[in-house]
């Protein structure tokens, strides 16, 4: 269930962008807490991160969701 969750953020940001070819996440482990960085197209950081971060948001409260299912703490970074 664990590595699912990079495969669903994957699916998630593919799905909002128009270069979805581009799209990649990486998973790291640092202090107990799993960093996933989200890496689009340089001009498609805007669709990620999305009004005032509304979308941003939006994929962390997913992230926060799935978390609680697998018992582990998620943070997303959008690296630009």
């Amino acid at each position: 269930m664990a590595q699912d969750i990079p495969a669903l953020m994957t699916l998630v940001a593919k799905s909002l962008v128009d270069a979805p070819e581009e799209v990649s996440v990486e998973t790291f482990d640092e202090d107990g807490q799993i960093v996933l960085e989200l890496q689009v197209a340089e001009n498609e950081v805007g669709k990620i991160i999305g009004r005032q971060g509304r979308m941003a948001r939006s994929l962390r409260t997913i992230l926060a969701a799935a978390g609680s299912k697998t018992r582990k703490r998620y943070q997303l970074e959008i690296v630009e």
